[in-house]
């Protein structure tokens, strides 16, 4: 009898495990490169910013440098399902998009791209974990001009067509910070300011992320 009462009291008082939020990406989702510390990506900021609102939670940063999506797929099954995540949010399609010095297409055509990401969604929900869907941010208007000669927003915008159609195909949450960006830009703002080299985010461009993710996030956990 005292044991029984001892056990139930220590399940009483255990701490409630953490919810673990993976967030999946390429270099953008990483984060980390010269003037950005690991603890000043977006994956970081959500951590805190979800503690702040007290949630316990873990935020699990699984970004890989110029990971596609065909990529991420292939890791799907050995790596991310392995960590046991409560929410994976899935940000991919700058890589995807991009015309290589010397090539006229992108590495992997707009169908192929959906194909995939769409593929990862599904697998994910056959795990019954949610997911949140983010389009990438938008190119700063510096930015060198691809293998084609076009400046690298014109591909990237098409591939974030096919993400929003997905999101919504999949009635999934989503993060358009492609939009989101472009409006700023329309509005006077220099996005290249919230970056390192046009296109990844410095601490500036990873605080704006995280605070138009956060709202996305926080419904998933009530």
């Amino acid at each position: 009898m005292f044991a029984t009462v001892l056990l139930l009291a220590v399940l009483i008082l255990a701490p409630e495990p953490p919810a673990r939020i993976i967030v999946l990406g390429d270099s953008i989702t990483k984060g980390v490169r010269s003037g950005v510390t690991a603890a000043e990506t977006f994956g970081a900021l959500l951590q805190q910013d979800l503690q702040t609102a007290g949630k316990t939670v873990e935020v699990v940063n699984q970004g890989i440098g110029g990971e596609r999506t065909d990529q991420a797929l292939k890791r799907l099954q050995p790596d991310i399902l392995a960590r046991r995540p409560q929410i994976v949010v899935i940000m991919y399609g700058t890589n995807d998009s991009y015309v290589d010095q010397g090539q006229s297409t992108s590495r992997l055509t707009a169908d192929q791209f959906e194909a995939n990401l769409q593929a990862i969604v599904r697998e994910l929900g056959q795990q019954q974990i949610k997911v949140v869907l983010m389009t990438e941010p938008r190119w700063g208007r510096a930015a060198s001009k691809n293998g084609a000669g076009e400046h690298p927003n014109l591909r990237l915008e098409q591939f974030m067509q096919r993400t929003r159609k997905l999101a919504a195909s999949e009635k999934l949450p989503l993060v358009d910070h492609f939009q989101r960006w472009t409006e700023a830009e329309q509005q006077g703002t220099d996005i290249g300011g919230w970056t390192t080299d046009q296109c990844h985010p410095n601490p500036a461009g990873h605080r704006e992320l995280a605070d138009s993710l956060l709202p996305k996030i926080l419904p998933l956990l009530n």
